[in-house]
């Protein structure tokens, strides 16, 4: 009997240790189950994604294209840690405390390559429509219980369209805000109170500080609108002096005038008629090339993408890449953006001379720059920095050297001084890039692991 009552007390004491251990021992797997979550379409760059140190930002997405299309992308490439379907679902693709390819050439308040600390969340939809009451009640929920596990304020809720950026370009010739319009109706006052926040930035911090130009100012007064009827505070960020001037595109939607329309109205009172003659004017539809809107004014960073279309006005098309005279496009080319692999975080750094355009049009005034490097095709096993050369030098590279611009440069790597101390969590992004010398070669971080760091190679990170 003895035996028995000590068999007995050993199974409740095990029974009371197994229970003890899923209460006490797993709060992250109770606290993810909190709001539901669907792991069908969990990446299998998961595994390889390291921890964020830290987590300052949630920034918010559309897809532009469909939910399934979408999650297939978004999973193959872990572009993002959550997405939300128009029924509401919310599919986890990275886990939360993992580093997700979301940002792509980011800078919010000076702090560049927000991966590295941000959570990114998709929201099936488009940039310019509204997304469905489900995604806002699932967003909403999700939001809340990221904010509580980081600590992350309302003004730190971000659009994608607040913080992406772009480099110098055939339009535009320093680094600028307008690279992304994605999430951007999520900026306003009434939907981020659809969505439990209180506060909201109500200026570019970037802009202000001369660091960026204002590329869209129309989609400036979207994301910085001021509230109406809805008392949203006002950002704690503290101004910043203005260091330079910013310039701006023309209208996105150019008013065309063309021909001329004669009316005639009779005057009975005074037995004439009175004739007037004004111009017929109406606005080309946002997707259509004319007077002030350019390829980059429609597609942005994908213009030159193999997924982008143009239907010319002789019935011809083209992909993006096949385009070689992007400034003689004529009026009346119709742009199709495609959701192909490129569609949310193409390439847009690391640019090649001859491919991407002339030397002074993917650099503009940061040709000469501290933080513009060149790699000749001629000189395999060189790099260049703007700010030790000449411009005639730099005008003379040929076509086929690549460009990187706003970039810092660490190395020769080695034992004593390894990648993970001269750039940390950048070391394996994917606009990051090492140079071999002993090569010639340049390789993207994403094609890096911690086995085939090379030893005496350069790495070139984002500021």
């Amino acid at each position: 009997m003895g035996r028995l009552k000590q068999i007995f007390k050993g199974s409740i004491s095990a029974l009371f240790l197994a229970l003890s251990a899923l209460v006490f021992l797993q709060p992250t797997e109770l606290e993810a189950s909190s709001v539901p979550v669907i792991k069908t379409y969990r990446s299998p760059k998961n595994a390889t994604r390291k921890q964020r140190r830290v987590t300052k930002f949630i920034v918010l997405h559309t897809t532009e294209g469909s939910a399934r299309g979408a999650l297939e992308k978004l999973s193959k490439n872990g572009e993002c840690h959550y997405m939300i379907a128009k029924d509401g679902k919310i599919y986890t693709i990275i886990d939360k405390n993992r580093i997700a390819y979301h940002a792509g050439v980011s800078m919010w308040n000076g702090q560049t390559g927000l991966d590295s600390m941000s959570i990114g969340i998709e929201i099936a939809g488009y940039h310019n429509k509204e997304i469905t009451s489900a995604q806002y009640a699932s967003l909403k929920r999700l939001i809340a219980e990221l904010k509580a596990t980081y600590g992350i304020d309302d003004n730190r809720v971000l659009t994608h369209s607040m913080v992406a950026y772009g480099n110098p370009n055939r339009w535009q010739k320093r680094k600028h805000r307008g690279r992304k319009r994605c999430g951007m109706l999520l900026a306003k006052p009434e939907n981020r109170h659809k969505l439990g926040l209180k506060s909201k930035p109500l200026y570019d911090p970037d802009v202000r500080a001369g660091r960026l130009i204002d590329a869209d100012p129309e989609l400036s007064k979207i994301l910085y609108s001021r509230p109406k009827n809805i008392t949203v505070a006002q950002t704690q960020t503290k101004p910043i002096p203005v260091t330079s001037t910013t310039t701006a595109i023309k209208p996105s939607t150019p008013t065309v005038v063309t021909n001329q329309v004669t009316q005639t109205k009779p005057n009975i009172s005074a037995g004439t008629t009175t004739t007037t003659t004004q111009p017929l004017v109406f606005k080309l539809p946002s997707n259509i090339i004319g007077p002030g809107r350019s390829a980059w004014d429609i597609a942005r960073d994908l213009y030159n993408s193999a997924d982008t279309i143009y239907h010319f006005p002789d019935g011809s098309t083209k992909t993006g890449k096949e385009v070689k005279k992007w400034k003689s496009m004529p009026e009346g080319t119709r742009v199709e953006i495609g959701g192909g692999e490129e569609s949310e975080n193409p390439d847009v750094t690391l640019m090649e001379i001859g491919k991407d355009g002339t030397v002074l049009e993917i650099t503009g005034d940061e040709i000469l720059s501290e933080t513009t490097f060149y790699f000749p095709s001629n000189k395999k096993g060189y790099y260049l920095r703007g700010s030790q050369q000449t411009q005639k030098k730099i005008e003379e590279l040929p076509d086929g050297s690549f460009v990187l611009v706003g970039y810092k440069v660490g190395g020769p790597i080695s034992a004593r001084k390894p990648v993970f101390d001269i750039c940390g969590l950048k070391w394996n992004m994917p606009d990051t890039y090492y140079f071999n010398p002993k090569k010639g070669t340049l390789k993207s971080g994403a094609d890096i692991d911690e086995k085939n760091i090379p030893a005496g190679a350069y790495v070139f990170y984002q500021e």
